[in-house]
């Protein structure tokens, strides 16, 4: 049976296990999918003796997912364009690293949720893996406007500097800003920080919602309520990452088994499960 896994540092939270089981079971694919639970200086040694022992792949979660990235001999475009990988596949002599955060965020938020992102402002806060992962297909989808706001405003001007050339072709402005300072009115806007896993406070002002606008936390299960309860005590629609994951997942599985699952009954049943 081929051998999967999900690693991360924390990873026991992980609903990835249960997803890929539903989706081998719908589909008829013969695998097992468990959690890697890694130190947080140690991610190529593990992963190195998990692939050692025969395993197929796995899924990179917080905070490894440029060490992923780094660590793969080859490299799908949109992992390349993020600099940051979610998924290593081991076929092969070389590890190979994709991204799959992105495709999972927009299919959630238009499929799933029904928001059209073609014109709209946005606002995505944080610089790290996780928005390094989504920003390349955001800017696909053509929002007017997309500003990345992080607390180290240089980490944020290197990511747009980074996708400068796909916001030109796309028609969007990509800016960068501090979190104190990143504009207002936002329709969307997706926070991409370690600040709910953290459980810190949120970390823009309230100001940067547009009335009624959707707050999307890619965060999912308790770490996401603090933003999503900040969101809808000021009017915005809060929604958590778990579509994402789900897709992403789906995604992900594609990459590795060739057949797509259908996510809608995945979903469905984590969000009965959430209550």
């Amino acid at each position: 049976m081929d051998r999967y896994a999900v690693v991360g540092h924390p990873v026991e939270h992980s609903k990835s296990p249960y997803i890929h089981a539903r989706f081998a079971a719908q589909t008829g694919e013969r695998l097992s999918y468990d959690r890697l639970l890694v130190p947080l200086d140690g991610f190529l040694p593990a992963v190195r003796e998990f692939a050692a022992g025969g395993a197929r792949g796995c899924n990179i979660t917080v905070p490894f997912k440029f060490e992923a990235f780094a660590a793969a001999g080859r490299r799908s475009e949109r992992a390349s364009l993020a600099g940051a990988a979610n998924l290593l596949s081991f076929e092969g002599e070389q590890w190979y690293a994709d991204n799959t955060d992105g495709a999972g965020l927009v299919r959630d938020l238009q499929h799933n949720a029904g928001f059209e992102l073609a014109g709209r402002q946005l606002l995505l806060i944080g610089a790290g893996g996780a928005a390094a992962g989504v920003l390349g297909p955001l800017l696909e989808a053509r929002p007017r406007r997309l500003v990345l706001a992080n607390r180290t405003v240089a980490k944020a001007e290197a990511l747009v500097q980074q996708h400068a050339a796909l916001a030109r072709s796309a028609g969007v402005e990509l800016q960068a800003a501090g979190l104190d300072h990143c504009g207002e009115g936002h329709q969307l806007v997706i926070n991409a920080s370690a600040s709910s896993l953290a459980g810190a406070a949120v970390p823009v002002p309230a100001r940067v919602l547009a009335p009624g606008a959707l707050a999307y936390d890619m965060m999912y299960g308790p770490a996401a309520r603090g933003f999503l309860d900040w969101a809808e005590a000021h009017g915005a629609t809060g929604r958590d990452g778990l579509g994402m994951l789900v897709e992403q997942a789906a995604e992900a599985f594609a990459v590795w088994r060739g057949v797509r699952p259908d996510t809608a009954p995945v979903l469905a049943a984590l969000r009965t499960e959430q209550g």
